[in-house]
């Protein structure tokens, strides 16, 4: 089978790769679409070691299932493999098992035509559903996990909250457009990349900004900050606009080490929150939300093949496409 296989720090080789054998309990998955995450650029910038080469990237996927458990069903996955009995996946928090594996990281991902996985981490989505929306169930999720932490801790409902959002790629641009769905009116979103920001705007009811050139939001004047970027300067820039009370959410991981201004953390109460990944039924309502419209049109979505997926990694490594996503179709 052809493949997208990650090779060295800034290099990603098209060629011919076994097809997977199939254990106990695992499906064989014809990938119809599956997208670049951030994720996949860390390991592709090198700044990854939990993705040591050569491997098969990619966990943002749609496809059928050719041999298993359900062969036949269009379906999408949940990229964790989980236990199923630790504490947490009993809890329903299966985001946080602590056997978890994942494909596209310790196993072959979607970057490929075909993929094995786990029977149980198949997620059914509904038959007619267009493998373009099917294919962002993940990234979908991940935004509407965020979302409902953050409405955990939120004193007041969305739409009567002013929300300031860091970074309109994937995360950050369905986390807004799922906030208009919840009816929030106050929305901005900072982007630094030209091209996206643009894309941002054409995409739903809220003002964009490029930080480095513009002001923002004034100081401690947000009740909602969604950090999707995760720089030490999206931190500082997160803190300076929360208001006393307010929650931030943290998501990205651009940078793993920083400060934070615990000063202000403690004197004005906010609420800071990390979050990671999804469960189950995360996966399976941002599945429908996306079938039902609930994310909008998804037309700032770009599709290239697979054989052209090493261009698509080297546009997005310099900032040349305004898509917030870019879907790989084998």
């Amino acid at each position: 089978m052809k493949a997208l296989v990650y090779t060295g720090r800034e290099q990603v080789t098209y060629r011919e790769e076994p097809e997977p054998r199939l254990a106990d309990g695992e499906v064989l998955i014809r990938i119809d679409a599956v997208g670049i995450c951030g994720s996949d650029m860390h390991a592709y910038h090198g700044h990854d070691p939990r993705r040591v080469p050569p491997l098969v990237l990619g966990h943002e996927l749609a496809g059928v299932i050719l041999a298993g458990p359900g062969k036949g069903r269009r379906v999408t996955v949940n990229p964790l493999i989980t236990c199923g009995h630790c504490e947490y996946c009993v809890q329903g928090r299966n985001n946080l098992c602590a056997n978890r594996s994942m494909i596209g990281m310790t196993r072959p991902g979607g970057f490929a035509e075909l993929m094995s996985t786990a029977a149980s981490s198949v997620i059914d989505i509904p038959q007619d559903m267009p493998a373009r929306a099917a294919a962002l169930t993940e990234p979908a999720a991940t935004a509407l996990h965020a979302l409902n932490l953050s409405m955990r801790a939120m004193l007041r409902p969305p739409a009567e909250c002013r929300v300031l959002v860091l970074g309109a790629g994937a995360i950050g641009l369905l986390a807004a457009l799922l906030l208009c769905a919840y009816g929030c009116r106050d929305l901005r979103i900072a982007e630094t990349n030209p091209l996206r920001r643009a894309s941002a705007t054409n995409a739903g009811s809220f003002a964009t900004y490029d930080p480095l050139h513009e002001s923002g939001p004034a100081e401690s004047s947000m009740d909602l900050v969604i950090d999707a970027v995760g720089s030490a300067a999206t931190r500082n820039s997160a803190f300076a606009a929360a208001k006393p009370g307010s929650v931030i959410m943290h998501i990205g991981l651009a940078d793993w080490v920083s400060e934070i201004d615990m000063r202000k953390l403690t004197l004005a109460e906010i609420t800071l929150l990390g979050t990671y990944t999804y469960t189950t039924a995360d996966l399976r309502a941002a599945a429908q939300g996306l079938h039902a419209g609930a994310f909008g049109d998804l037309a700032w979505v770009e599709e290239r093949p697979l054989a052209e997926g090493a261009r698509a990694f080297a546009d997005l490594h310099a900032g040349r496409s305004a898509a917030a996503k870019i879907l790989l179709r084998p």
